[in-house]
């Protein structure tokens, strides 16, 4: 089964595939070398690698003597043969390009696998080959919880509790904590057989922000787990753009019209498509990330 994945530095993409003879990930060494200098145009990127293969190769450099090729998506939307370094190579890559943003990539990427949000991501990952969530569970508050709890237990002490505080972000106010329970009870009990129910559902949820941390993480994976159920659809997260859902989610509360648009426009009937799922979750963290 192929896992792709897809990593963000400074909003630019970073592609990535899963190795299962090694039990590694691997990065596009011509996406990394955009990164390095950052250089968004791909020939140049690819030019540059060619030149820097070769003259590393000249001087045994072994993280480029030891280049794999796997296959990954390219601009044309096909899948080729890609050369691949795993997250050593990339480490030691980034380590002979003097300059500040190769110095900022370096910070990033050993920072990133390694944070709450990285350990969190890698047990998103593995939510596509379980059945964690019974079928009659879906939609309900049991399975958000459910979520919440695989994902970030061992990482937030209140992984898989419904919070007890008041919280807010950017001016407005989460449900009151002193009446939340009712009003997740309130939102397990609405429809869900329609797209639109199943939207305003999810955005009463979202209002209601049941967990202290990591409810947009829970929740996007609830809602697709939803319209799979009723609809055999899900969400291609990749299709949406960070500031455009951020800024949608934001206005939802009093208008979901934009919302609404942004979902159903991303809308596809792979659901079995593990690639999808992966690149969805990449996307619902990098939405998270200030």
């Amino acid at each position: 089964m192929s896992k792709t994945s897809i990593r963000f530095f400074n909003n630019k993409e970073v592609r990535a595939t899963w190795d299962d003879n090694t039990e590694k990930w691997y990065f596009s060494a011509i996406d990394i070398i955009g990164l390095l200098n950052n250089e968004e145009n791909y020939e140049k990127n690819r030019n540059y690698w060619k030149f820097l293969k070769s003259k590393l190769k000249k001087k045994n450099f072994q993280p480029v003597s030891d280049t794999t090729q796997l296959k990954l998506k390219s601009l044309d939307n096909k899948t080729r043969m890609t050369d691949v370094l795993n997250s050593e190579q990339v480490v030691q890559l980034a380590k002979k390009i003097p300059n500040s943003k190769a110095n900022n990539f370096l910070e990033w990427f050993l920072y990133s696998e390694n944070t709450i949000d990285g350990q969190s991501k890698k047990k998103a990952y593995q939510l596509f080959q379980t059945d964690l969530i019974k079928d009659n569970d879906i939609g309900k508050t049991k399975s958000l919880i459910q979520i919440h709890s695989f994902l970030f237990d061992g990482l937030y002490t209140f992984a898989g509790k419904i919070r007890t505080k008041n919280i807010s972000k950017g001016g407005f106010m989460f449900a009151n904590s002193d009446f939340l329970n009712q009003t997740l009870d309130a939102i397990s009990s609405m429809p869900q057989t329609t797209f639109l129910q199943i939207i305003e559902k999810y955005i009463e949820t979202n209002i209601a922000h049941p967990f202290m941390e990591g409810n947009g993480r829970s929740a996007r994976i609830w809602l697709d787990l939803i319209l799979k159920k009723e609809l055999k659809k899900c969400v291609d997260w990749s299709k949406i753009d960070k500031e455009s859902y951020l800024e949608a989610m934001t206005l939802s509360p009093t208008n979901p019209t934009r919302i609404i648009t942004l979902l159903k426009s991303a809308l596809t009937n792979k659901i079995n498509d593990c690639e999808i799922f992966m690149k969805g979750i990449d996307y619902s963290y990098y939405y998270e990330e200030n």
